[in-house]
């Protein structure tokens, strides 16, 4: 099972401060289904996220990694306003693909307290996260 307890392992390994997993069950909207760090007053706003927005909803419409490298100079034209309070600067979500059909099952992104530009080496780890996350999603269906 895919909890907080998860994510925080994610988070520890990648040496992060804040972790979503989103989970969509249509292809349009994403539900948010774990998360370590973000303040309450944000869960609101993240809880359900339609594919196009925002970092998490642009890496599940892109089908591509999506980061900034800081969060709180430049929200790329992908994140919105609100989430600089955070506090996070470097930012990455990566899309969950179905080991079935290749569809997206979902984001999981993880949040720095400081600016990071992610390594190619990182990025294929968390999409590596990704992976594992894909193949208890199917198990547990």
């Amino acid at each position: 099972m895919i909890d907080e307890g998860w994510l925080g392992e994610v988070l520890n390994e990648f040496g992060g401060c804040t972790g979503t997993v989103h989970r969509s069950a249509d292809g349009e909207w994403l539900e948010l289904v774990a998360v370590v760090g973000v303040p309450e007053s944000l869960l609101p706003v993240i809880q359900r996220i339609p594919f196009g927005k925002g970092i998490a909803g642009a890496a599940a419409a892109t089908r591509e990694p999506v980061e900034l490298c800081n969060l709180q100079q430049d929200l790329g034209g992908i994140a919105k306003e609100g989430a600089r309070a955070t506090q996070v600067a470097g930012s990455l979500a990566v899309p969950v693909f179905s080991p079935v059909d290749g569809s997206v099952l979902g984001t999981l992104g993880v949040g720095m307290a400081a600016p990071h530009n992610f390594s190619e080496e990182e990025k294929a780890r968390l999409a590596e996260k990704a992976t594992e996350l894909a193949r208890v999603w199917v198990q547990d269906h």
